[in-house]
C-alpha cells in the first residue's frame, strides 16, 4: 500500500450522489388520460363552462349538473370540442359522483364547495373546487396548448394572474409549428419501435428528431424527415439490436455560476446515463441533467480525500462499455489543468468515443466579474497559465520564473493555496517589480466569491488573512499590469453583488 503523508490527500472511492432528486413541490404535476371517461362538474356558472370546455377537449365525458346553466354552457353542449357533454339541469346528489374519475365543483359559497368536496372524498373521486385551492386535490392551472405538446403552469393558486403571464411568456417562445413536430413524434413512434433499435440509438433517433424541431420548428415534417434520421443513425453503426456502445463526453461545468454553462453542456447533460463529477460542481449545475441519470461523485480536493484517478479512468471505461453515456462533468475548462488528457487516453486506449465541451475557465470568469481585460493592449502582451501545485504538492521546479516576472504579461496561477509564498519569493527573486497589481479570488461567480486586491509583494499574507476570515471554495491568483485599474473601476460593483447576493 502507497503510504501517505501531509501533502497526499487521502484516498475515497467514486460514490453515488446521495443528495436528493428534486426539491419540494407545492402540487404533483401530473397529466390524466380522460378519452371516454366520465367526468362531474357541479354547477353551472362560467367558470363551470372553462372547465366543462377544457375537460371535454381532453375527451373525457362530461356530465353538468346544477339547477341553473348560463348561456355559454348550453352553447358549449350542442357543439363540444371533442368529448360529449351533457347536462342536467338539478340539484346535485352523492349518488351521482361514484363512477366518476374526476369531480369539479362550481360554486360561488364556500359551504356549498365543502360540501361536495367532502361528498367526493368520501366516493374516492379526486375533486377541484374552481378558485378554491384549499379544498381541491388537484388544480388546473394555466395550459398552454401544442397538442400533444402540452405545458401545465402552476402557482398552487397563490398568483393566478402570474401563472397567466407565465403561460403568455411560454406562448411567445414556444413556436406554434411544434404542434407538427409532435404528432408526428406520435405517428413515428411505433416505426421507430419496429426497426429493432437498440436503447442507445432509439434515444439517439429522438434527440436527433428534437435537433431538427427545434432548428425548424415552422416546417411540418415529412417522412422524408423520418427516412434521413433512421440513415444518420445507420450511418453511425447503431441500427442493429445488439449494439451497445457507449461513449465519454468531457464537459466543462464553468467555475461555479450555471447561467455560464453552454448550450452544448446542457444538451450532452440533458442526455447522458451517468454524469460523474467533481467537487467544485454544484448542485444548481447537476439539475441540469435529466432525471433518470445517475450522478455519481468522483471528486478531488486540494490536500483532502480524493479519488484516484486510476479509478476514474476505469469508472468512466467500464461504464461506456455497458452501453452508457457517460459525461464527466469538470469544474472550469477541462483542457486547462483538468487532468482531462490523462481520461481521454485511457478512453482511447480502451476503444471507447470520446470527445469534449469545452466551458468557461475560470480566468474567463474571473476577469468577467473584475470587468477587466487581461490582454489590454496597452498593458500585456502575453496572457499565460501555470499551476503552483505538482504531484508532491509543492511548487514545481520547471517553472520558468523569468517569463513569469516578465511585467509586459497576465498571469493566471491555479491551486496556489498552499505554495503560495514560495511562489512569491521566486517571483522576487527574479526580478518582478513588488509593486505589480494582483488579485486573489475564493470561488469565482459563486454567491460565496471572495475578491483580494494586493500587490505581488503582499499578496501571500492578504490571501492567507482572507483564508482565516472564512474565504473558501478554489482560489485563482491573478497578476500584471493588465489589472491596475481594478481597483478604481471594479471593486464597488463587485461589492455591490456580493451585497445583493452575488
Amino acid at each position: 500500500m502507497a503510504a501517505t503523508g501531509p501533502d497526499t490527500p487521502a484516498p475515497r472511492a467514486p460514490r453515488q450522489a446521495g443528495q436528493a432528486r428534486m426539491e419540494a413541490i407545492a402540487r404533483l404535476p401530473v397529466f390524466f388520460g380522460l378519452e371516454g371517461r366520465r367526468v362531474l362538474v357541479a354547477g353551472g356558472g362560467e367558470p363551470a363552462a372553462w372547465k366543462a370546455e377544457l375537460l371535454s377537449a381532453a375527451g373525457a365525458r362530461v356530465e353538468v349538473i346544477a339547477p341553473d346553466i348560463c348561456e355559454d354552457l348550453w352553447r358549449l353542449a350542442g357543439a363540444p370540442p371533442r368529448g360529449p357533454i351533457s347536462i342536467h339541469v338539478r340539484d346535485w346528489h352523492a349518488d351521482d359522483i361514484p363512477g366518476a374519475v374526476l369531480a369539479v365543483a362550481g360554486f360561488d359559497e364556500e359551504a356549498d364547495a365543502r360540501r361536495f368536496t367532502v361528498a367526493a372524498r368520501a366516493a374516492g373521486v379526486p375533486v377541484n373546487a374552481i378558485d378554491k385551492p384549499a379544498l381541491s386535490d388537484f388544480t388546473f392551472g394555466a395550459i398552454v396548448n401544442r397538442s400533444p405538446l402540452v405545458v401545465g403552469i402552476s402557482t398552487d393558486g397563490a398568483a393566478p394572474v402570474f401563472g397567466q403571464a407565465v403561460r403568455a411568456k411560454i406562448e411567445a417562445l414556444l413556436p406554434s409549428g411544434f404542434k407538427a413536430w409532435a404528432l408526428a413524434a406520435k405517428t413515428w413512434r411505433q416505426a421507430v419501435t419496429a426497426r429493432g433499435l437498440s436503447h442507445h440509438a432509439r434515444r439517439a433517433f429522438w434527440e436527433r428528431f428534437a435537433a431538427t424541431a427545434l432548428a425548424e420548428p415552422n416546417r411540418a415534417p415529412q417522412d422524408t424527415d423520418r427516412a434521413a434520421l433512421f440513415a444518420a443513425i445507420e450511418a453511425e453503426g447503431m441500427q442493429h439490436r445488439s449494439s451497445n456502445a457507449g461513449s465519454v463526453v468531457l464537459v466543462g461545468a464553468g467555475p461555479g455560476d450555471p447561467e455560464l454553462l453552454t448550450l452544448k453542456a446542457v444538451r450532452a447533460l440533458q442526455s447522458a446515463d451517468v454524469v460523474l463529477y467533481d467537487d467544485l460542481v454544484s448542485g444548481a449545475i447537476l439539475d441540469f441533467a435529466r432525471r433518470e441519470a445517475r450522478k455519481m461523485l468522483v471528486g478531488k480536493t486540494g490536500y483532502g480525500p480524493s479519488c484516484k484517478q486510476d479509478d476514474i479512468n476505469a469508472l468512466m471505461v467500464d461504464l461506456a462499455r455497458e452501453g452508457r453515456r457517460v459525461v464527466r462533468l469538470k469544474g472550469g475548462e477541462p483542457m486547462i489543468f483538468g487532468r482531462a488528457g490523462e481520461e481521454i487516453a485511457h478512453c482511447r486506449a480502451a476503444g471507447v468515443p470520446v470527445e469534449v465541451i469545452p466551458g468557461i475557465s475560470a480566468p474567463q470568469g474571473a476577469a468577467s466579474r473584475l470587468v477587466t481585460s487581461l490582454t489590454h493592449r496597452d498593458h500585456a502582451r502575453r496572457l499565460q497559465f501555470v499551476t503552483a501545485h505538482a504531484r508532491d504538492g509543492k511548487l514545481p521546479k520547471d517553472l520558468d520564473f523569468s517569463a513569469l516576472a516578465d511585467k509586459a504579461a497576465t498571469t493566471v496561477v491555479y491551486m496556489p493555496r498552499r505554495t503560495l509564498p514560495d511562489l512569491v519569493r521566486n517571483l522576487m527573486a527574479a526580478g518582478i517589480d513588488p509593486a505589480t497589481p494582483a488579485v486573489a479570488m475564493f470561488s469565482v461567480t459563486r454567491p460565496e466569491e471572495k475578491v483580494i486586491l494586493a500587490s505581488v509583494a503582499t499578496l501571500a499574507e492578504e490571501v492567507a488573512r482572507a483564508a482565516e476570515a472564512g474565504a473558501e471554495g478554489p482560489c485563482l491568483i491573478l497578476y500584471g499590469q493588465a489589472l491596475a485599474e481594478v481597483a478604481v473601476e471594479a471593486l464597488p460593483q463587485i461589492a455591490q453583488a456580493a451585497a445583493n447576493g452575488g
